[in-house]
Order: C-alpha cells, then structure tokens, then sequence
C-alpha cells in the first residue's frame, strides 16, 4: 500500500548538505519549512538522509542527500463540479474514465477547480473512496495534465486499497501511445533506467542512479518523416516515466518542452495517450480490460506526420 501512496504525494523535494549540521535546522532553511513542520515530517518518516529514513537528532556530512516528502495540504476540500466526464466502465466499487488532454486529474495550486476530481465528485455525488484525504478522493493513479487517457477511480475504500496493492506488484497491464522525435534503431526495447527528482529543478524528474526502479518496453507502430508513433508498455509506474525514458534515448515525446520533444504545428501539450489499462477486478476477482480509441489531436498529428512524410 505505501508505494501506491507515495505516488500520490504532492511533492519530493532534494537538497544536499554543503556541510556538517542538524538535520532539522538544514531542512527548514533549504525547504523554506517551519523547523516545527519539518520536525512533525521527520517523526512521521517523510524525511530520509541518504535514502534512509531520518530522526531529529540525525547531524548531516558533507554531500548527504535529503529528500522531503510532503503531503497535500488537508484544509483544502474539492468541490462538485457539473463538468463532462467520459465514463468507459462503471459499476458499485470503481469506474474507469477517459481524461482528456489539458485536464488536471485533482486540485493543486494554481489549479484548484475545473479537475477529474471536481467532476467525479458532482457525478458520484461524493461517493469516492476516502484513502487520499479531501483532494485526491478515488484516485488512485494519475497522469500527467496534457497525457489524455483511461484512470481507474475507486469508489470504496477496500476498492481503492486492492487497486493500488496490484499498483505497488506491477500487476496492472497500463499500455501508452505517443509519437516521438525520430525513430529508435529497433523496432522494439526496454528502457531500464532508474527515475527520481532532478536534483536542481524539482518540478522534473530525471535518470538518478539512486532513484526508483523503472521499466518501460516500446514498440514501433509506424515511421515518420523525423517521427515515430510508439506503443509503450510500462513496468512500472513513476512520475513523468515515459517522458523521462523516451528523452533518455534520444527520442522525446513530440510537444513535451520539459524533456526536449520537438513542437508539431497544431499540437497542444504533449502526445502521449494513455490507450489500455488491465486489472483484477478489486472485488469480483475477474480480470478486466479496456482500451479508448485514439483522441482527436492525437489522430491530426498522426495525419500531418503522414502528409508531410509523402511530400
């Protein structure tokens, strides 16, 4: 249960010591924390020195990693909102949706209305599983903002807390399409590469030879004229995975600025379509899988690379 969460939390901050000093007092100062805050995330094991959890007496060295994990904040409560909501399978304990692109899955700052979250909540009428606290109800993976695609919600707690146990195995099937800058000199791989936080700009992850496992497989679907349209299996699931990957090889996500991807005319945010998604039915035991049709900008893009490739 705890990777399933820790997928959830809000962010994951690093910092390395420049010299020797308390661990509490160096935290507050980098993290722009309250020593009393930083403190409190220390006790409850959300502060690690070199990958280790920490204790407030922990005195730092010289080039020790700390990494903060901070949790959303709880005053904040989502609200319903009346807003579409493209359901592809739902029944008593879940429901899979189909996110479009541009649609942020739950509140955050600077986003906090107009999410999967808001909508959920008006089409359930708040019956979502309680796990993730006030702005993640039901959620119980995400992706990213402009990745369009199928998320399974739970709507009771022992729903949400069998999803995310298959999460944490690496039982979930989760099959991604994206088109890519250039072509991979074979027509199918594995990206092995661990992933964690970058360690300047916290708001990227990066290949970290101390991050967390991650294992993504990649097929060629069709070659393009400087492109390539992918299939894209993952292993695991980490933040910003196969961004970070396909950027690794050289072959970034089309439209993704923050890891290199090359702009297509009429192509908003980057294109990555979460396609397929399989698992155990929480309840039922019976295995399921859905697959969405690809969106729109995702066919137009497609459609521009085939017409500039016969030119």
């Amino acid at each position: 249960m705890s990777e399933g969460k820790e997928l959830l939390l809000d962010e994951e901050l690093y910092f390395v010591a420049q010299n020797e000093e308390r661990l509490d007092v160096f935290a507050s100062r980098s993290a722009d924390i309250s020593r009393s805050r930083i403190q409190s995330l220390i006790e409850k094991g959300m502060v690690t020195v070199n990958g280790a959890v920490a204790l407030k007496r922990t005195k730092l060295k010289e080039g020790d990693t700390v990494e903060i994990k901070l949790p959303p904040p709880e005053d904040i409560e989502a609200k319903p909102q009346n807003l579409p909501l493209d359901v592809v399978y739902e029944d008593e304990h879940l429901l899979v949706v189909n996110k479009p692109q541009g649609m942020v899955v739950h509140p955050a700052p600077g986003n906090p209305d107009g999410t999967l979250v808001n909508a959920l909540l008006f089409h359930l009428q708040g019956r979502l599983s309680s796990i993730n606290g006030k702005l993640r109800p039901g959620i119980v993976h995400r992706i990213d903002k402009d990745t369009a695609g199928l998320l399974i919600v739970a709507k009771t707690d022992a729903a949400h807390i069998s999803l995310a146990e298959q999460i944490a195995a690496h039982s979930f099937s989760r099959c991604y399409e994206a088109v890519v800058r250039g072509c991979p000199k074979e027509e199918t791989g594995t990206v092995n590469a661990p992933i964690g936080r970058h360690r300047t700009d916290r708001k990227k992850m990066a290949i970290v030879a101390d991050g967390r496992e991650a294992v993504t497989h990649y097929s060629l679907i069709q070659k393009y004229k400087g492109f390539s349209h992918l299939r894209l299996q993952l292993e695991t699931g980490r933040t910003h995975q196969i961004r970070v990957h396909m950027a690794h090889i050289g072959h970034p996500i089309a439209g993704d600025g923050v890891y290199g991807g090359t702009e297509i005319a009429a192509l908003k945010g980057q294109c990555l379509f979460a396609k397929h998604i399989g698992f155990v039915h929480p309840i039922s035991g019976r295995y399921l899988e859905f697959e969405a049709e690809l969106p729109e900008f995702f066919k137009n893009t497609l459609d521009y690379l085939d017409r500039i490739s016969n030119l």
